[in-house]
């Protein structure tokens, strides 16, 4: 009964042991293939390919022509997929590629209430030295807007599942209302589970 109980113990150490989970860095830049859902490859492409586009056609160039350095700002990406998918990364991977290049200057429309919390507690608290308070109504407006919309089509046959996603992005001057650049990348995965289903 001795050797059973002591059988039983090693085996169950051996259990725990063999479920203990290891964690290693890896490098972002990898090709994330762990399954066909949007992941971090698809985001360091969609932002690549819109950035490369954007900088290299003829219209946005006649815009930054002479170190003009327009004023943008990112309109949240509409997700069109039925995946929670965290758009807002792929619009800060898109503005930060953009504003380094040093052809561009962003609005962040995001903070627009912290900024107006703060110039209020600046020219109405009586805090601060009306010498140094930023004045309402100096702020740069954007003269362009960068919106886009991510969609997918997900297809499903027995054991193979492929999901096609779109994303598509336009630069629209807010003054005439025209459309200056657009364009689009495609992704596309499959997934098939093998006989075992593994």
């Amino acid at each position: 009964m001795k050797s059973i109980s002591m059988v039983a113990a090693v085996a169950a150490v051996a259990l725990l042991a063999g479920c203990q989970s290891k964690v290693e860095y890896q490098d972002p830049g990898e090709v994330e293939t762990v399954t066909v859902e949007f992941g971090s490859s698809d985001l360091q492409a969609v932002a690549e390919k819109m950035v490369d586009s954007m900088l290299t056609t003829p219209s946005v160039m006649m815009l930054t022509a002479n170190n003009s350095r327009p004023v943008v700002f990112v309109d949240r990406i509409k997700n069109k997929t039925s995946e929670h998918i965290d758009t807002e990364s792929i619009t800060d991977s898109i503005s930060t590629k953009l504003l380094r290049s040093g052809q561009f200057r962003f609005v962040d429309m995001t903070k627009v209430d912290s900024v107006r919390k703060q110039l209020d507690f600046q020219n109405s608290g009586g805090l601060v030295n009306p010498a140094t308070a930023i004045q309402f109504g100096r702020q740069i407006g954007a003269q362009y807007m960068l919106y886009g919309n991510l969609s997918s089509i997900v297809k499903q046959d027995g054991s193979t599942k492929d999901v096609y996603y779109k994303m598509t992005m336009r630069l629209m001057d807010l003054e005439s209302g025209l459309i200056e650049w657009a364009d689009e990348k495609e992704i596309r995965k499959q997934k098939s589970k093998s006989f075992l289903g593994l």
